[in-house]
């Protein structure tokens, strides 16, 4: 990355707050391939696997980006409210990664907690350092909750969450990752920092899709014509994916294995929704979007908890409400998909 100049960019400090992970692991690695973002540490959280899966599945991505020495730090094991946190392994598998029975990392997590370490990595350099959110919220409602200042102090905090006007995945209400934490998403939302947010009402119109192909066959046997059909999916993307020269694209088409299968049941998509690759893509490449600025109010009780709402600003409220004073957020509202796919197979394929 060159600036205006012409020279080289100094990278951007960030921090990944992950519960990793298919989807994670693969917008992780593609953040390790990216020259523009210096990674100070990775902070983890309950989601798609078990904490401890979250953090083991951190250390071993670090070690296999080449990375060993970047900060792994654990955090809570449980929402706010605390009760029995929601893990996805139905999707991401018993591990985290398709149960692919990863070996142990050789490193280990540090002594502070995700709460901690965010606090203190943003107070040495307040104003400089970026968070990608991709899981639940409770590690940066914890900090922000430590520190009164920390919201002022982050350069930009870039969260996967919510689902704006758009069916959830978890129930027609919610998605995951502010499901798994809605109080922390809402003390997040409402924090006053500078913070862009994708839904997954953008991230399902970004896959890595698969196609379908008939084959056909015929044998004449005794004068006797049949036609044999055999139908089988191709995942084309994923194919090319593991047939190129890509750093980490065997291990990833590996993981991916599961998580398309868990696709194709759950939604009938041949292929990989691109969840946390397309934030990560929101983060690097912002012009690939267009955003709604508004308050955005996160629900905590009722059969609509985790929904997430936007004020648009679109009307002039006679009295105060749940939205009124408080700071808006950007809210990805559009996306050009076709180019978000190719930046990610780009990073994907890099040797």
């Amino acid at each position: 990355m060159e600036n205006s100049n012409g020279n080289a960019a100094i990278p951007q400090k960030l921090i990944i707050d992950t519960d990793p992970g298919i989807d994670d692991s693969m917008a992780i690695l593609m953040a390790f391939q990216s020259p523009e973002w210096d990674i100070i540490g990775l902070t983890t959280t309950f989601g798609n696997t078990k904490l401890e899966d979250a953090t083991r599945n951190a250390l071993f991505l670090c070690e296999i980006a080449g990375y060993p020495d970047v900060p792994v730090a654990q955090g809570n094991s449980e929402p706010l409210k605390g009760g029995k946190p929601r893990i996805a392994d139905f999707a991401h598998g018993s591990d985290g990664v398709g149960n692919l029975s990863l070996p142990s990392p050789n490193g280990q997590k540090i002594e502070k907690s995700a709460s901690e370490f965010l606090v203190d990595k943003i107070s040495e350099s307040p104003g400089e350092v970026s968070i990608l959110a991709l899981g639940p919220l409770t590690n940066l409602a914890l900090a922000i909750k430590r520190d009164s200042s920390f919201a002022s102090k982050v350069k930009q905090i870039v969260i996967l969450g919510g689902s704006f006007f758009a069916l959830g995945n978890v129930n027609p209400a919610a998605e995951a990752n502010i499901y798994g934490d809605p109080e922390a998403a809402d003390v997040v939302f409402t924090s006053g920092a500078n913070i862009v947010v994708v839904g997954i009402n953008i991230t399902t119109q970004v896959k890595l899709t698969g196609a379908l192909y008939l084959f056909f066959s015929v044998l004449c046997l005794c004068f006797s014509c049949f036609l044999v059909i055999i139908l089988s999916i191709i995942d084309d993307d994923l194919l090319a994916l593991r047939q190129s020269k890509g750093k980490h694209a065997q291990i990833i088409c590996d993981m991916c294995k599961f998580y398309r299968n868990w696709h194709v049941k759950s939604d009938g998509v041949h292929g990989i929704f691109l969840h946390d690759p397309v934030a990560f893509v929101a983060l690097t490449r912002p012009d690939l979007f267009t955003y709604k600025k508004g308050v955005v109010r996160v629900e905590t009780q009722g059969i609509c908890v985790g929904h997430t709402l936007i004020d648009q600003g679109l009307k002039k409220w006679n009295m105060s409400n749940p939205w009124s004073e408080h700071s808006p957020v950007n809210v990805v509202w559009t996306v050009n998909a076709d180019e978000v796919v190719n930046y990610v197979r780009k990073l994907l394929m890099k040797p």
